[in-house]
C-alpha cells in the first residue's frame, strides 16, 4: 500500500507507467506557439530549471542529489547503476521513505485502515452530485476499485489513485517499482544507513486535514478525458528524460487547465495550492533534516519537481551557503 501511496503523485513527482503497459502521446509536440513562448518564459525565469542530478559542496561536506521518478519504467536501470558508486561511497542516504518507515506505514494501514475512510456515516455520493459520482465510480471500476468500497475512501486517497491512468495502475499493483526503490536496493545491499526526509505521516495530514468539500474539487481534478491521462504520463516522463523539470510542470498545468472538467480559475487555484502545500512546505522542512544528518558524504534521491523553483531543494541549498553543480545524467 505505501509503495502505491509514494507512487501516485502524478503532479507533483513526475511518475511514469511502463511504455509497455501505456501508450500515451508526448503531448509537447501538440502545444501552440503562443503556449510554448508562455512556458519557454516561466521556465527563463525558475531557478533550477533543468538537470536530475546535481551536487551541493560546503565547507568538505558533499551532497550527491538525483531527482526521480516514482513509478517504472526500463530506462531507470541505467540510471541506478549510474547512481550506485555514489549510494555505496555515502555515509548516509537521505530518501522521501525509508524501506523502515514505508513498512511501518503497511503496517499501521494494515492495523488501522479507517485512517483511509470517511468518517461516521458519510460517503462519496453524499459529497457530490450524481453526475460526478457516477464519473467517479467509472474510473473505479477502471483501476479495479469496486464503487461501494470507494465510496467510503477519503476523497484525497481515491483523488490520487485516480490520477494514474488505468493501464499505469496495472503495472503498479504488478509490483512494477520507480528510481527511488532501486536507489534504496542497493544501499541495502551495500550496507549504507537510509532515512526518510520526512515522517510517512506528512502527506497524510496535508490532504486529510482539508474539508472533504475541497478534497472533493482535487478528486474531480484529477479525472480526464479518455486517453488523456496517458498523454500526459508520457509527456512527463519524457520531460523528465530531457531533464527539464520546469518546463514538465509548466506543460502539466496547461493541459490541466485544457483537460479537467472544471473552471479554469479553480485549476489554476488547485495548482497553486498543491504546490506550496505538496512542494514548497516539504522542501523547506527537509533542509532541516538535511542540514541535521550526519556524515560529510550524503546521497539523496527524491521527486524531480522537488528540485526547481526559487523555494526547490536546489535553492534553498545555496541559500544555506552550498555550492551547486550539475552532475551528468
Amino acid at each position: 500500500m505505501p509503495g502505491r501511496i509514494a507512487a501516485i503523485f502524478l503532479w507533483i513527482g513526475f511518475a511514469t507507467p511502463l511504455a509497455a503497459a501505456c501508450a500515451g502521446e508526448d503531448l509537447r509536440r501538440q502545444l501552440d506557439a503562443e503556449v510554448r513562448a508562455e512556458i519557454a518564459r516561466a521556465v527563463a525565469e525558475t531557478p533550477y530549471a533543468e538537470g536530475n542530478r546535481w551536487r551541493a559542496a560546503r565547507d568538505g561536506r558533499v551532497i550527491d542529489i538525483l531527482g526521480t521518478l516514482h513509478l517504472d519504467d526500463p530506462r531507470l536501470d541505467a540510471v541506478a547503476e549510474a547512481f550506485r558508486p555514489t549510494v555505496e561511497n555515502a555515509d548516509l542516504v537521505l530518501i522521501e521513505m525509508s524501506p523502515e518507515d514505508e513498512a511501518a506505514l503497511t503496517r499501521s494501514l494494515a492495523e488501522d485502515p479507517g485512517q483511509l475512510l470517511l468518517s461516521g456515516a458519510q460517503t462519496l455520493p453524499g459529497l457530490m452530485d450524481e453526475r460526478d459520482w457516477n464519473r467517479v465510480a467509472s474510473e473505479m471500476r477502471k483501476r479495479g476499485i469496486p464503487p461501494t468500497m470507494g465510496a467510503r475512501m477519503q476523497p484525497w486517497y481515491l483523488s490520487l489513485q485516480l490520477a494514474i491512468p488505468a493501464c499505469a495502475a496495472e503495472t503498479l499493483a504488478a509490483g512494477g517499482r520507480g528510481l527511488d526503490h532501486r536507489v534504496t536496493a542497493i544501499a541495502a545491499d551495500a550496507g549504507v544507513p537510509m532515512r526518510s526526509l520526512e515522517d510517512p505521516q506528512t502527506l497524510f495530514a496535508l490532504f486529510s486535514d482539508e474539508p472533504p468539500e475541497r478534497q472533493v474539487r482535487l478528486m474531480l481534478a484529477s479525472l480526464l478525458p479518455q486517453g488523456r491521462g496517458e498523454d500526459m504520463f508520457a509527456t512527463l516522463v519524457e520531460s523528465y528524460f530531457d531533464e527539464a523539470h520546469a518546463a514538465g510542470w509548466e506543460v502539466s498545468r496547461h493541459l490541466a487547465i485544457e483537460s479537467v472538467d472544471l473552471p479554469e480559475a479553480e485549476v489554476k487555484a488547485l495548482y497553486d495550492d498543491l504546490h506550496d502545500e505538496m512542494l514548497v512546505a516539504r522542501n523547506k522542512a527537509w533542509i532541516d533534516i538535511i542540514e541535521a544528518a550526519p556524515g560529510d558524504r550524503l546521497a539523496m534521491a527524491f521527486g524531480a519537481a522537488h528540485l526547481f523553483g526559487r523555494e526547490g531543494v536546489l535553492a534553498l541549498l545555496e541559500r544555506e551557503g552550498y555550492a551547486l553543480s550539475r552532475q551528468a545524467f
